[in-house]
């Protein structure tokens, strides 16, 4: 088999909810379609959602960095993904968003060769997953509360807060929830790196009897000796996030104690080949993983769900982005349950068994490497 053309499109999708966080929000999903065509005739699809915030991407950049490893792999096996994503690393070793698109599309392709789903490529078992929903900044403890009851109805039982501002207002909106949704629900905060350690030692403080599954990336990227202190002083878990890129910040991270868990993006680790490695890492260090996401349609979750089918060791789910989309391109692939919003099923297909609606396809700008 060999790459024949390569099409790179602008995937851009409306927001029903915008998701306001320490770093910053975005008003609407500005990612980027990989489409591998082949001289067998099949193709593979892959998605990247730039988030300038944490990976230093945007739409813009993402389309000439694709255009660029796009004529590097022109004429290759892309099944080989391997060797492939080993030049794209060594040509592109920023942009882990384009690169994991393009190794979604490699992906999907080898599942179509091989007429199996990629979860079973990777060793693992098709089961139902299970999703968290997430609540962004929010003004008063009116609207997390009414947020709250929303995710309640529709059948979420774990709750993401955006947390990360200064005083108490956090604790203030943490508080109101676990006492709307009782104790059966579980409740993470996200500070998306928006305190320091005096702050997180407070926060934790002040949060340690509402009964948190975990603090996630509540420090800057850079400061792990302090998210080593932080650990040492607090009872609530640690979860790294942007501090974990590749599975040599894994590594880092997982020798010095830094974190109880890492959380997986396909879109900051450069998609499931890195993927595959940082939870390998975590795993001989006996600490367990969560996957993800940025603004990912169906596409891109899909591609994380199978990652999660195939390794046990991911138990905590966030993939939710889909949900907050005003926009539906996908046609098959990972779905959410009709009733119980939190339930995922994935479907048995060669590949991620995903293809796009070809009204999307139409209207978004498109650049083709032949």
């Amino acid at each position: 088999m060999k790459i024949t053309s390569i099409e790179i499109y602008k995937m851009d999708m409306k927001l029903s909810y915008i998701c306001a966080v320490s770093l910053g929000s975005i008003p609407s999903a500005e990612n980027i379609l990989i489409k591998i065509n082949t001289d067998m005739g099949i193709h593979g699809l892959g998605e990247g959602s730039p988030y300038s915030f944490i990976s230093g991407e945007t739409q813009a950049t993402c389309i000439e960095a694709a255009k660029f490893l796009g004529k590097l792999l022109i004429g290759k096996d892309p099944t080989t993904i391997e060797e492939n994503l080993t030049l794209i690393k060594r040509y592109l070793p920023t942009h882990p968003s384009v690169r994991s698109a393009f190794d979604m599309a490699m992906w999907d392709l080898l599942g179509k060769e091989c007429k199996q789903p990629v979860y079973k490529l990777l060793g693992g078992k098709n089961r139902q997953l299970r999703t968290d929903q997430t609540m962004g900044h929010e003004k008063s403890i009116e609207d997390v509360q009414n947020l709250a009851k929303k995710f309640l109805d529709q059948g979420f039982n774990e709750i993401k807060m955006k947390t990360g501002r200064p005083g108490k207002t956090d604790f203030n909106h943490v508080k109101a929830v676990r006492e709307l949704v009782g104790e059966e629900i579980h409740i993470k905060v996200d500070s998306n790196q928006g305190w320091n350690l005096a702050e997180s030692l407070k926060n934790a403080h002040l949060m340690e009897s509402l009964d948190l599954m975990y603090f996630e990336q509540p420090l800057p990227v850079w400061n792990l000796e302090d998210m080593v202190r932080l650990r040492e002083k607090i009872d609530i878990p640690i979860c790294a996030d942007e501090s974990v890129f590749d599975e040599i910040d894994a590594f880092k991270i997982c020798k010095l104690g830094a974190a109880d868990y890492l959380n997986i993006k396909l879109g900051k680790s450069g998609g499931i080949h890195t993927g595959l490695k940082i939870n390998a890492i975590a795993e001989s260090y006996g600490a367990k993983c969560m996957i993800g996401c940025f603004s990912e349609s169906r596409l891109g979750l899909t591609a994380a769900a199978h990652l999660v089918l195939a390794r046990p060791n991911i138990i905590f789910l966030d993939l939710d982005s889909a949900l907050m989309l005003g926009d539906d391109p996908i046609i098959g692939g990972m779905e959410y349950g009709e009733k119980n919003k939190s339930l995922i099923t994935v479907g048995d297909k060669p590949g991620w068994g995903v293809e796009l609606k070809e009204e999307y396809l139409q209207k978004w700008k498109c650049f083709k490497i032949e």
